[in-house]
């Protein structure tokens, strides 16, 4: 028999994530810390921002938790599943960004999520999953990340890669936002308690998915064209965030503080005229390689 869910269990795991993923990010700068702001609603909800800025190595993380009660959940939430719209529900997440100074450094991003609608049968599902993208990518970093995203998912990894892959798309420039990992939505394979054990293991997975490689690369040099480059492409990070991610949309419909809900636009971004790649560049092969969805694993046992 599944145990009762429970978004108290739920909520104390990713309040426990945060803390230990802050911890992590502000070892890994070695200066800037994360601000400590806790917003409590009147009906039991809270909000527990916490934002890095002007490190040496991070311009700028993000890493918010949110536990929200309302009437009704917001058109974002509801557009998948319309016969749970107007009805009763609490939510808890946590969501982060990492926009590192070094254009050698990939950006990532990772959000859990847990909804919980108090109807006559209560309905509840998780989502999330985390990816990654990168400016100047290499094969030993992004099949890393693979093999580390699918230790985490297990059977599940291939369907939450190309879930992934589908997602972080921006249609109007027909290019993956970046090299992939897990998505998922509206999650209760198992029942209850495996799904929570799911979400558990890939939130788990995401420090040592990406501080390794983080690490590898934030003492390196690098050259004003790359440091322009990674603003450049900061650029279709906004306009994924800002046209087509639905968490956005989400918070914004849902009432968050605006300062939470846009913090993890990057600090600096730029937008160039028409912009070729140089022929045979790293930054040619940004788009033309590692912005194609492929088997990952079987790059790696190739040895391509």
């Amino acid at each position: 028999m599944d145990s009762t869910p429970s978004v108290l269990d739920v909520r104390n795991y990713f309040i426990n994530l945060q803390s230990k993923i802050c911890s992590e990010l502000e070892r890994v700068d070695g200066t800037a810390t994360f601000s400590r702001e806790q917003i409590e609603s009147p009906n039991g909800g809270l909000s527990q921002p916490r934002v890095m800025a002007d490190g040496p190595h991070i311009e700028k993380a993000a890493v918010q938790f949110t536990h929200s009660i309302g009437d009704q959940l917001p058109p974002a939430a509801t557009e998948r599943n319309p016969h749970l719209a107007g009805q009763r529900f609490q939510a808890t997440a946590i969501s982060l960004i990492v926009h590192p100074r070094s254009p050698l450094v990939p950006t990532t991003h990772a959000n859990l999520r847990f909804f919980l609608v108090e109807a006559e049968e209560p309905v509840w599902y998780f989502g999330g999953g985390y990816d990654l993208t990168p400016f100047y990518p290499t094969v030993e970093d992004t099949v890393y990340w693979h093999k580390t995203a699918a230790q985490a998912a297990g059977e599940h990894y291939a369907e939450l890669k190309q879930n992934c892959d589908e997602y972080f798309y921006l249609s109007h420039r027909a290019e993956c936002r970046g090299i992939g990992g897990l998505f998922f939505d509206d999650w209760t394979v198992g029942g209850y308690a495996e799904s929570f054990q799911f979400v558990q293991d890939v939130g788990d997975s995401f420090l040592p998915a990406y501080i390794p490689i983080f690490k590898r690369h934030q003492h390196k040099p690098f050259t004003e064209q790359q440091r322009a480059f990674q603003l450049y492409r900061r650029g279709r990070y906004a306009e994924f965030n800002l046209a087509i991610d639905r968490g956005t949309r989400y918070g914004m419909q849902s009432g968050r503080r605006i300062e939470s809900v846009l913090a993890s636009l990057p600090p600096l971004a730029s937008w160039a005229y028409n912009y070729q790649a140089p022929v045979d560049s790293e930054e040619l092969a940004l788009t033309e390689y590692f912005l194609k969805p492929r088997d990952w694993l079987a790059v790696d046992n190739s040895g391509d």
